[in-house]
């Protein structure tokens, strides 16, 4: 049941990796060099919503990465944490980490993924989803020892926490697609590479 055309993800995020590999895609990871920070301010500037964003984002890094590909379909994709209009980043730092993590407990925040496929610079395909995700009540010591126990991980993914490890302990409830969470809205991904016939129908 796995692909055997690879598919090229314009993206180094292990987790998106992961999720294509697990379901059986052929996948050869590209990373696009996009500076993500100036680009979000200059979209925050112009009144985008969290959703445009993310599809821009997507559909940029997917390009870029296609530009030097002919003929290779790429995927692209973005995550975007809103929380109650403001757009967090992944924290620079421990202390960044248990700031973002101070501002969203007790609260509701977004997050928004979206994918875009790319082959000799034009559109193909793109598809976007968000879920709602609570976070409990929890003290500062609490946020200290989950610090402890992350170290470094907290810095690779928006809002501090992974959800398949320790971060499911700052929650209470979540509404929406669990791959969405994780940073990619998977289920219309395979079905649209079944389409493509690059997984079997």
């Amino acid at each position: 049941m796995k692909s055997e055309i690879p598919v090229v993800l314009a993206s180094a995020s292990q987790a998106r990796r992961a999720m294509l590999e697990n379901a059986g895609v052929a996948v050869i990871a590209q990373p696009a060099a996009v500076d993500e920070e100036e680009i979000k301010h200059s979209f925050a500037a112009a009144g985008f919503k969290a959703e445009e964003a993310a599809e821009a984002l997507a559909e940029l890094k997917a390009t870029r990465v296609a530009s030097r590909l002919p003929g290779v379909l790429v995927l692209g994709a973005d995550q975007m944490l809103d929380h109650d209009g403001s757009w967090f980043d992944k924290p620079a730092d421990r202390a960044e980490a248990k700031r973002h993590l101070q501002a969203l407990r007790g609260g509701k925040h977004r997050l928004v993924s979206s994918v875009v496929a790319v082959m000799n610079g034009q559109r193909q395909w793109h598809h976007t989803d968000s879920a709602t995700l609570t976070m409990r009540q929890f003290s500062d010591d609490f946020i200290d020892r989950y610090l402890d126990e992350m170290g470094d991980a907290v810095l690779t993914s928006v809002g501090a926490y992974q959800l398949e490890g320790l971060g499911s302990q700052l929650f209470n409830r979540i509404e929406g697609d669990y791959f969405t969470i994780l940073g990619m809205p998977l289920l219309p991904v395979l079905d649209y590479l079944r389409q493509r016939r690059i997984l079997v129908s």
